[in-house]
């Protein structure tokens, strides 16, 4: 069976020996086989290996071709099963291979997946020959990438099949070609292939690997036949074999079949095919998804589109315990049985991070991805196919859009489901009230996404033209807490991504000297967050004590300010991350005085670089522009105003939205920068006091080319290790318990203001421009007034000296503090429209750092 011979078919049909491959088989519920619906109905028969109704069962196609459609319960795609069954079926086959070729000959070969069923099948045979590289075909075809082959699957019902290597170099070997496919039945599919690339790469040697071969003694022969006439060995490598009897008028009786059992409504899972349970309705709201962030490897491929070499396998193995982390701590708690479904294709990311997780849980994982095949469902335990779930493509598919389906998910007591799809695939159908998330979200108590970045070839990039437009794909759900920040998850939704384990500290002289030599942006990394000292946290305690009424007053002020002139259902959208707080404050008023539950979101603004665009679309998808206000904690020179009013108006000339207000509302006021605030008064707010500590552990944000892509959100990290002493909530409780006895006040000053001239005076900017020429500074930019500010300065850069009002009292006990730690000369001035203002150093030397050389630790 295993002679070298110059030509002709060779078979090599073993049974598998592994736990894993044994485990997990059954072919249908309570011993029934999951293909005795359709034997006695059809008359179809299975002959051949007595494993073969283990590893199969079966189903009647909606297709003209072909009546029936053999369903593999080991492939991961019709039939949910344990990923490491699935994955340990081809990791197997390409160890099988691995021993037909022999060590050298593995070293030299490539293997070759079919698309949609067979790609992850085809990446775990490759993993288990070894060092081989793989590609699997594709029906998604790549603007600017030329085909390297193709073939047609002439029984499929999406027949073209484009071969589109990023390095021709992986078809153009002479090494073995290993081909696989989840089944043989007929095959012309391998033919053809082996047709194509023979003319145009010849080689001696093909391997041809399926789960099982089910071709007839006539077809069997057409192969031999084939590869005699072109000179070449091929063998055939199957878990199991045999052959379909088929009576005569199959077809025809098929067809009569599928129109007895499938009523209109039937694509839609509301038929009598349908699961049980509520079914998703045209009305429906976009279903509540929590997205993962996997922190995909850069440039990694998604999958064997376009190549996939040993070393991104490597890549990817070191990357894979990391990101199952993620998805087990977003799961629920009480999770024990977790679906991971894949996407068409994309088969081998899900697989293994399903896999990965089934390892290092003690959840029960089941793995199967969606399909383009349109299959009858009856919920019958001989039937291979007991529920569909069909919602509309959502990849913008090169032959134009159709329905998509999920087979035996729905009804299955998951108590979660992980789809996992590509960014080409994270489009607003994917997210639509009749949508694949919404379909799920019907059927079990949580839904989780995960977005694989689609890889797209370097060849495919350089020549595409400069004005080619890319399609965006689907921004993401907001980040909440607990997941991301010490927020409760109704308080704010940030609109960003998590870069939490990506270094980007660095220390405060080596951020100060690159910033101010230009060499760096200053949102480009993130000081060192310190723990505060006890001394330094009693301060913190004692100005919250003395100040939350303040502050409680100031943001019923500023609330019913915009409640009666921007809209009666705001949508607030803080500045991150020192409005988030008093976005919060904000909320917490309007549902305590007028029972409103406001929106509220968190989005990063970033001077000299602009609002996040991105955070601007995702708003103006899910709320009216006009009802969004812009939220700080305070204005210091107004430099944010400004940036916001140039943003806004340059967002309007690109994306053609309107209706954003630049109007910023502030708790404090004290530059007279803006209309809507709570107070013009300069004094401590305690949120300025700390860092992440006091506002939900998140970093300020971050704006870097190699971290922020052009259709991602900003960033910034969550500082979970700072549990210990976060105050976060502590503040935000602290000040709206105060909220019943400052209410009468609060709105009283609320009417008078709104009766008021309020025209900003820009006087905190003049001011700062007379700071900045008379000591000599010449750089408005490292002139920082007002106590928020300052506190800033003392906390993340190089503080020069500290300019304090004559008499100023408490509110500089933390400020003065710092000083001393530091070694920064504090002045009093007699006239000054702040109560201080913060000096970084003009002129950056190491000695600059304070007394000690070293940044304080706060």
């Amino acid at each position: 069976m295993e002679k070298a011979v110059n030509e002709g078919v060779h078979h090599q049909v073993r049974e598998g020996d592994g736990d894993a491959v044994r485990a997990g088989t059954a072919g249908g519920a309570d011993g029934v086989w999951s293909g005795s619906w359709v034997a006695d109905r059809l008359g179809v028969e299975l002959i051949g290996d007595d494993r073969l109704t283990d590893l199969l069962g079966l189903a009647l196609r909606r297709n003209p071709k072909r009546a029936h459609l053999l369903v593999s319960n080991v492939l991961g795609k019709h039939v949910p099963q344990s990923p490491s069954v699935v994955y340990g079926y081809g990791f197997e086959l390409g160890r099988r291979v691995r021993e037909l070729l022999g060590a050298d000959e593995a070293r030299r070969a490539v293997v070759l997946g079919y698309a949609e069923t067979a790609t992850g099948l085809g990446h775990s045979v490759a993993d288990g020959l070894g060092p081989a590289p793989y590609l699997h075909s594709t029906r998604r075809p790549v603007a600017g990438l030329a085909p390297a082959g193709g073939f047609e699957e002439s029984h499929s019902h999406a027949t073209s099949h484009l071969l589109l290597p990023e390095d021709a170099a992986l078809l153009t070997g002479d090494g073995p070609l290993v081909l696989v496919d989840d089944e043989f039945s007929t095959g012309n599919t391998v033919l053809n292939t082996v047709r194509d690339l023979h003319e145009r790469y010849p080689r001696r040697r093909y391997v041809v690997v399926a789960l099982v071969d089910m071709r007839s003694v006539a077809d069997a022969g057409r192969l031999a036949d084939f590869a005699r006439e072109i000179g070449a060995r091929v063998d055939l490598v199957a878990a199991a074999s045999g052959t379909v009897r088929l009576p005569e008028g199959v077809l025809e009786k098929g067809q009569e079949l599928v129109a007895r059992y499938e009523s209109p409504l039937g694509a839609r899972g509301t038929a009598r095919t349908a699961p049980t349970g509520p079914q998703p309705d045209g009305n429906r709201a976009h279903p509540h998804v929590t997205r993962v962030d996997l922190h995909w490897p850069r440039d990694l491929p998604d999958g064997g589109r376009h190549g996939f070499t040993p070393a991104h396998r490597e890549r990817l193995e070191d990357a894979l315990p990391a990101m199952a982390r993620r998805l087990a701590q977003a799961l629920p708690a009480d999770a024990r049985r977790v679906h991971v479904l894949g996407f068409e294709e994309l088969m081998y990311a899900p697989l293994r991070l399903a896999r990965e997780l089934e390892r290092t849980t003690d959840i029960e994982i089941r793995y199967s991805t969606t399909t383009r095949s349109p299959v009858l469902a009856v919920d019958d335990p001989g039937y291979a196919i007991r529920t569909r779930l069909a919602f509309p493509a959502h990849d913008d598919p090169a032959d134009g859009p159709g329905e998509r389906y999920a087979y035996n998910v729905a009804g299955a007591g998951f108590d979660a489901v992980i789809a996992v799809v590509d960014s080409a695939a994270d489009t607003p159908p994917l997210h639509a009230p009749d949508g694949l998330l919404a379909q799920l979200a019907a059927h079990t108590p949580q839904v989780l996404l995960a977005v694989v970045p689609s890889y797209t070839p370097e060849t495919s990039r350089v020549r595409e033209t400069p004005h080619a437009s890319e399609r965006p794909s689907m921004l993401p759900e907001p980040l909440r807490g607990p997941a991301f920040s010490s927020y409760a998850p109704e308080e704010v939704g940030w609109l960003l991504q998590d870069l939490s384990d990506v270094t980007l500290e660095a220390p405060t002289e080596e951020r100060e000297e690159a910033i101010q030599s230009g060499g760096a942006h200053y949102a480009e990394s993130l000081p060192v967050e310190y723990q505060p000292s006890e001394q330094y946290q009693q301060l913190f305690h004692a100005a919250l004590e003395d100040s939350a009424a303040r502050i409680a007053q100031a943001a019923g002020v500023v609330t019913e300010t915009v409640l009666a002139e921007r809209s009666p259902r705001p949508v607030l959208v803080s500045l991150a991350r020192a409005g988030t707080p008093i976005g919060i404050l904000m909320r917490r008023w309007a549902q305590h005085r007028h029972g409103l539950d406001l929106p509220h979101y968190a989005v990063s603004i970033v001077r000299g670089r602009g609002i996040d665009a991105n955070a601007l679309r995702w708003l103006a998808q899910h709320h009216d522009p006009r009802d969004v206000v812009f939220v700080d904690g305070w204005t210091g020179k107004g430099a944010i105003t400004r940036e916001l009013a140039q943003a806004l108006e340059e967002f309007e000339k690109s994306d053609g939205i309107t209706g954003f207000s630049p109007e910023i509302a502030v708790l404090a006021d004290p530059g007279s920068c803006v209309r809507t605030y709570g107070t013009r008064e300069d004094f401590l707010i305690p949120s300025a006091c700390l860092n992440s500590t006091v506002s939900g552990l998140i970093s300020r944000t971050v704006l870097r080319a190699d971290l922020v892509g052009p259709h991602d959100f900003h960033g910034a990290k969550f500082y979970r290790e700072l549990a210990g002493t976060d105050v976060s909530v502590t503040f935000l409780d602290a000040v709206s318990a105060r909220f019943p006895e400052v209410a009468d006040a609060a709105c009283a000053q609320a009417k008078e203001l709104l009766a008021a001239d309020r025209s900003p005076t820009w006087e905190g900017w003049a001011a700062v421009e007379r700071i900045s020429e008379e000591y000599g500074i010449h750089d408005v930019n490292l002139v920082k007034p007002g106590v928020g500010e300052t506190t800033r300065v003392m906390l993340r850069r190089v503080p020069w000296k500290v300019l304090a009002r004559a008499g100023a009292g408490s509110d500089l006990d933390h400020v003065r503090l710092l000083a001393e730690q530091r070694g920064v000369p504090v002045e009093e001035v007699a006239e000054l429209p702040y109560t201080c203002v913060g000096l970084i150093h003009p002129k950056y030397t190491r000695g600059a750092t304070g007394a000690d050389g070293k940044a304080v630790t706060v």
